[in-house]
């Protein structure tokens, strides 16, 4: 599903590899056959703090799907191994992650933590999902006290997506949560859509059928994923499609 936040997913297969991918948020849904995973957990990190922990740019981590060691390179493979050494056990898994992503947070310079706080404030300011109408991104703006253009690559950076992009993923997510609950006019005005018809717009753009279809399970046929080309991260480093 369509997704503001960026991931990190560990994964045990059935052949006993292991594998830690990092998923970018998603503008658009993908349609693909179920996998079975015998282990897995999956830690969604917010969508202010994916590039202090990761340590890239999230805009280049959109719609797609990287392993970790690509971003850290041999500090990723160790963390792996660990991790495959915890058995399935979901907490002893956790509790390491969390260990690394502290060890990353406190080599932060302020600077750093200071731009991560302004992106989590215009964050909670433009989201539906809060329970409260998104402010327009000149209201979050000019409260934050920084230009529009400013808070827009601030946002590239730590989300992946523009502000207002943002506002459309994240008001889908509440229709989303909401679709079997009632009229999707009434649904339209509680997420902040100018009408009916904007909300249908935005849903067969993101979702890939019109609301009907998706809840009635009329979907796209399922696809496998593929590896990409190399994308533009450091050091060329080649990505899969977001699952």
């Amino acid at each position: 599903m369509p997704e503001t936040s960026t991931a990190l997913v560990f994964r045990v297969l059935d052949d006993r590899r292991s594998d830690l991918m990092v998923v970018g948020p998603r503008t658009r849904a993908r349609y693909h056959p179920g996998k079975h995973v015998p282990f897995g957990v999956r830690i969604r990190i917010r969508p202010s703090r994916a590039s202090l922990l990761l340590g890239v740019p999230v805009s280049e981590l959109v719609d797609r799907a990287v392993p970790l060691r690509d971003l850290w390179g041999v500090p990723g493979d160790r963390l792996v191994h660990e991790l495959a050494g915890l058995g399935s056990d979901h907490m002893s898994v956790l509790k390491r992650i969390e260990a690394e992503f502290l060890a990353r947070i406190s080599r932060t310079t302020p600077g750093d933590l200071s731009r991560s706080d302004l992106v989590h404030a215009a964050v909670a300011g433009l989201s539906t999902s809060a329970g409260a109408r998104p402010e327009p991104v000149p209201a979050v703006a000019r409260r934050l006290g920084v230009s529009e253009r400013h808070l827009r690559d601030l946002f590239n950076r730590a989300v992946g997506v523009s502000p207002k992009r943002f506002v459309r993923i994240d008001r889908l997510g509440v229709v989303l949560a909401r679709a079997h609950t009632g009229s999707w006019a009434r649904l339209a005005a509680e997420a902040g859509y100018y009408d009916q018809s904007h909300l249908t717009g935005e849903f067969r753009r993101a979702m890939g059928v019109p609301p009907a279809s998706f809840v009635t399970g009329r979907l796209p046929v399922p696809a496998p994923c593929e590896t990409s080309r190399p994308s533009a991260l450091p050091g060329g480093h080649r990505t899969v499609p977001a699952p």
